[in-house]
């Protein structure tokens, strides 16, 4: 999530009640997870396993919860509580906003582009083109249409990111600043579900198609011309290349990359990353291994026989 303007590391401190290190003036232009950060943005770390990949990010101003020595040409914000300080900047920049009516008065739809009456249009919500937006779906704040996109009733765009720390009084929420971005000639079916990203974007590229029953988790890209079948379930900070195919009940784990013309066999888990080949079973093996490791699997009460 980018500012409205930019800002002083003194302005930021001051927000969150918290000691930096650097000049006062430095600027600090926005917030964002530590996959998706640029020069200007602010990076939260709370955990020594992760440190010095926050301090060697591109991240340049790191919000951190000790006193470290400062990289050169970046800036430090020293808090007892990263998370809690980065929910604060959240609710700071991009505070809850309430609706008013069913389609917001702030939100921007394009020409013959047909919404069902029990939709809701949330606020900031931008929709192209000769689109068609079925009944029941709630596309909320932020979330970014094209052109010639088809959404099928009860769909969810824009919902909060699955994204919590454990407390010993509970589960604390990472508050989500994020959108969906949703490219041209996008088809989602029934009853999907698409989080928005925690500070970024969760994007499905021009002329994928999706089935009904479909999860996918914050801060995904999922590429073009992709091709996703019934309840899918793709966890958040997942890259999806173009031209990929995922059959029925695919499930795939956070922060792994899914190579151009994959195609993930019906109810396979990809646990990893994985190149471009035909993968089946959990952990997602490439098929060809998976079907001679089941006839070698066939062979062994006749081989059990042999030996006893």
């Amino acid at each position: 999530m980018k500012f409205p303007q930019t800002h002083t590391l003194e302005q930021i401190a001051t927000i969150i009640s918290c000691d930096y290190v650097g000049d006062k003036n430095f600027p600090v232009e926005g917030i964002n997870e530590i996959h998706v950060v640029t020069p200007g943005d602010i990076v939260f770390v709370d955990h020594p396993k992760y440190y010095n990949k926050a301090l060697q990010s591109a991240a340049t101003i790191i919000l951190i919860n000790k006193k470290v020595d400062c990289p050169e040409g970046k800036a430090l914000l020293i808090s007892d509580d990263p998370f809690r300080d980065f929910n604060k900047l959240t609710k700071y920049f991009k505070p809850f906003e309430k609706a008013e009516n069913r389609i917001t008065e702030t939100a921007q739809i394009g020409e013959n582009t047909f919404i069902q009456p029990t939709a809701f249009i949330g606020n900031h919500v931008k929709i192209g083109d000769n689109c068609r937006i079925g009944a029941n779906v709630s596309i909320n704040d932020h979330t970014v249409i094209g052109d010639n996109v088809i959404i099928q009733s009860g769909t969810v765009l824009g919902g909060d990111a699955f994204y919590y720390k454990n407390r010993p009084e509970g589960f604390d929420r990472l508050l989500s600043s994020g959108r969906v971005v949703i490219e041209d000639n996008v088809e989602i079916g029934c009853n999907c579900t698409i989080d928005r990203g925690v500070s970024g974007d969760t994007t499905i590229k021009e002329g994928t198609k999706l089935d009904n029953l479909i999860q996918i988790g914050h801060d995904t890209v999922i590429g073009k011309k992709c091709l996703i079948a019934s309840q899918v379930g793709i966890a958040g900070c997942v890259i999806i290349e173009d031209e990929v195919t995922l059959w029925g009940q695919v499930g795939i784990i956070s922060d792994v990359t899914i190579k151009k013309g994959t195609v993930l066999m019906a109810q396979s888990g990809a646990t990893k990353s994985l190149e471009s080949k035909v993968y089946w079973g959990t952990p997602a093996r490439e098929v060809r291994a998976k079907l001679k490791e089941l006839a070698y699997v066939k062979q062994l009460p006749e081989f059990m026989k042999k030996i006893n």
